[in-house]
């Protein structure tokens, strides 16, 4: 056998030094290009598929690989698929507990399942939790800043009873007499391979690689029960409405034991009397009165930061802005802040009495303003229409 043959790292076309994705990366190209259904009847791609997977399953292992890098092939030897002293490629076919799923990968591009070509290998232990869901309805204010919030939800918590086992009190579960212990069920076929391992989750043990005898009977061995749950959550500085915390290992309790889900926090803002939000920016509508537009004043806004104060120059029209820099909302992940925008609204009085029609008649007079002839008033209307 030729040393490119029994360079692993040559044969799958990566560096030394390259990453598990890398190698995990060069063997599915490979697979694609040799596999034997790809090419029927050359003896050449398959012997070339052959040398590159068994490649793939010493590289992918942390130990065979240090064990080959400090070694070379004699530190593989027997301790490959194909075993013995001799060539390690010899009896390919006996493949062992090779993970073919990463084949099925190459072709498929999925996960693979407990049947099928090759199948991934099932997941043991107990499965997780639910994730759970809720809402935070914050103020705008802690929106700005940033706020530790309570929430509550009623979610799968563990028992209390029996602390997740399931079993009742007294006694344990004991090893999966179907998986034993392994948490999945694994059976061999034979193919153009070889042998072809699959596995499934175990259902005696819903592939926790443990069975109760005795359920506990506040939980009926299901290592979990419905209750009510409070949790304190950061809300982060400069989050907007309709923004979606993730908050690990807050959520449902998984059967037997599981780990937790995650908990996902919706935000709701509730609307502000003196501000509006756009982007980072805090927009405030300031009312004056014409009077105040016309001879200028020096007013005082209350915003999230204290006190501010806004003058009102001589003149000022509807539609004058003042910015504040650096007052409005905080930035995600950053120190800087948006700014605060006050808005000038000039407002026309309305309901004026006698006396302050004739001051603004006067004034209209003074700066040669045309107006409307004055209407009659009630009384007035009544005395004209006896004339």
């Amino acid at each position: 056998m030729s040393q490119d043959e029994t360079d692993f790292y040559a044969l799958l076309g990566v560096s030394r030094g390259a990453t598990d994705d890398e190698i995990k990366k060069a063997y599915r190209k490979l697979a694609r290009e040799l596999h034997p259904d790809v090419n029927p009847g050359d003896a050449e791609a398959e012997r070339r598929f052959k040398q590159m997977t068994l490649a793939y399953e010493v590289l992918r292992d942390p130990e065979r690989r240090q064990r080959y890098d400090q070694f070379g092939i004699d530190g593989v030897r027997g301790s490959t698929s194909g075993g013995g002293a001799g060539d390690p490629f010899s009896n390919f076919g006996n493949m062992g507990d090779m993970n073919l799923g990463d084949i099925f990968d190459a072709f498929f591009g999925g996960g693979g399942g407990g049947g099928g070509f090759g199948g991934r290998r099932a997941q043991s232990g107990a499965p997780a939790g639910p994730d759970m869901e809720t809402t935070a309805v914050i103020s705008l204010e802690q929106a700005v800043f940033g706020a530790e919030v309570n929430v509550s939800l009623r979610l799968p918590v563990i028992c209390d009873v029996c602390s997740g086992s399931g079993a009742a009190p007294g006694t344990q579960p004991i090893t999966c007499r179907d998986c034993k212990g392994a948490g999945e069920v694994r059976r061999v076929r034979q193919s153009i391979l070889g042998q072809m391992v699959t596995a499934s989750p175990c259902q005696r043990c819903m592939s926790t690689g443990r069975e109760v005898e005795k359920p506990c009977p506040t939980c009926r061995g299901e290592g979990r029960r419905s209750g009510e749950q409070s949790h304190q959550v950061q809300i982060p500085a400069g989050i907007d409405r309709g923004q979606t915390l993730r908050v690990s290992g807050k959520g449902g309790a998984g059967p037997r034991g599981g780990p937790l889900g995650d908990l996902y926090v919706h935000v709701d803002v509730t609307p502000d009397e003196r501000f509006i939000r756009q982007n980072f920016d805090l927009n405030h509508q300031m009312h004056v009165s014409v009077a105040q537009a016309a001879l200028g004043a020096d007013l005082t806004l209350d915003t999230f930061d204290g006190q501010e104060e806004v003058h009102v120059e001589p003149g000022t029209q509807t539609g004058k802005q003042h910015r504040f820099r650096g007052k409005g909302v905080q930035q995600i992940n950053a120190r800087s802040r948006g700014d605060l925008i006050v808005h000038i609204l000039v407002d026309t009085p309305v309901k004026l009495d006698e006396e302050q029609a004739a001051l603004l008649r006067q004034f209209a007079e003074l700066r040669g303003e045309q107006l409307a002839e004055p209407q009659p008033g009630l009384f007035g209307k009544i005395k004209d229409a006896f004339k």
